[in-house]
């Protein structure tokens, strides 16, 4: 198991959709350059990194840039802020309670040549808990139909989707179509690791704050934006399924409590940190 202080190998482009979705787009959305490379720098990226990724993802429309006298600020395209604010409601979803029954169907038919799209339709299916059922259509519990519409809108694609919802489904039943759909199992051991190496850095962290010495702000910032990324995986595997559907022994209800309890606990002391890295004003270009 690795060590909770060791830094994931991610690439900095995940980094920034997660510090914007996360901490700048609730502080209004942009953020100096020397800002945003100073909390870069508290989560091990160098300055040449992350000025790098910084203009290739502004290349890619993600980011905007604007200047000021001689410094600039970034902020999120209407594209990037759609993508990242569908991501951080996919990482803090509620989990399903309960379910009506009926399961909720998407068709598509993508031209042979436009395979770069028939990847990124399924990426988006896959991130909104839907599960391939067979080429071209894909399958849920849970009713997405407006999240559908958005991301085939952005991708260019509704002209060859078809969305069917409310349906019963015969001759199989529902553990059969989970099986089909999901690696339950895989994502149930990975729910475990995720238990083993936060439960006790959460009740290390919940002690410390009763009894001190407080975790400087900065180590606060770090470790839950590690704990939030190293979340994020599963609404990327996790479809969200109601218990109805979930096999026995299944964690993926207790790791969400972990992470929303340690996610909170972190919460204040992380907030000042960043807050007075943003208002620190431009201290370079």
């Amino acid at each position: 198991m690795r060590d909770i202080d060791t830094r994931p190998s991610i690439r900095t482009q995940i980094l920034l959709f997660t510090l914007f979705g996360e901490y700048i787009l609730p502080h209004g959305g942009n953020a100096w350059t020397s800002s945003l490379l100073e909390l870069l720098n508290v989560l091990g990226v160098s300055e040449r990194a992350a000025r790098s990724t910084l203009s290739r993802m502004s290349q890619k429309q993600w980011f905007v840039s604007t200047r000021e006298g001689r410094y600039s600020k970034y902020a999120l395209t209407l594209r990037g802020k759609r993508v990242v604010q569908e991501g951080q409601v996919r990482i803090f979803e509620p989990r399903r309670t309960a379910w009506d029954g009926l399961w909720h169907m998407v068709v598509y038919s993508v031209p042979e040549g436009n395979r770069r799209l028939r990847s990124s339709l399924r990426t988006r299916l896959g991130w909104l808990g839907f599960g391939r059922l067979a080429p071209g259509t894909w399958i849920s519990p849970n009713d997405r139909r407006q999240d559908v519409e958005a991301d085939t809108d952005d991708l260019g694609a509704r002209q060859y989707v078809v969305y069917f919802g409310g349906m019963r489904l015969y001759f199989v039943n529902n553990e059969q179509i989970v099986d089909r759909c999901w690696d339950l199992e895989s994502i149930n051991a990975d729910y475990a690791r995720f238990l083993g190496k936060y439960e006790q850095a959460f009740i290390a962290c919940r002690n410390s704050f009763d009894n001190g010495p407080s975790i400087p702000p900065s180590e606060c910032f770090r470790q839950r934006f590690w704990l939030t990324l190293e979340y994020s995986q599963f609404p990327r595997r996790d479809p969200n399924l109601p218990p109805d559907l979930l096999p026995e022994g299944w964690l993926g209800t207790k790791a969400s409590e972990l992470f929303n309890a340690f996610h909170k606990l972190l919460e204040a002391p992380s907030e000042t940190f960043v807050s007075e890295t943003l208002e620190s004003g431009p201290d370079g270009p």
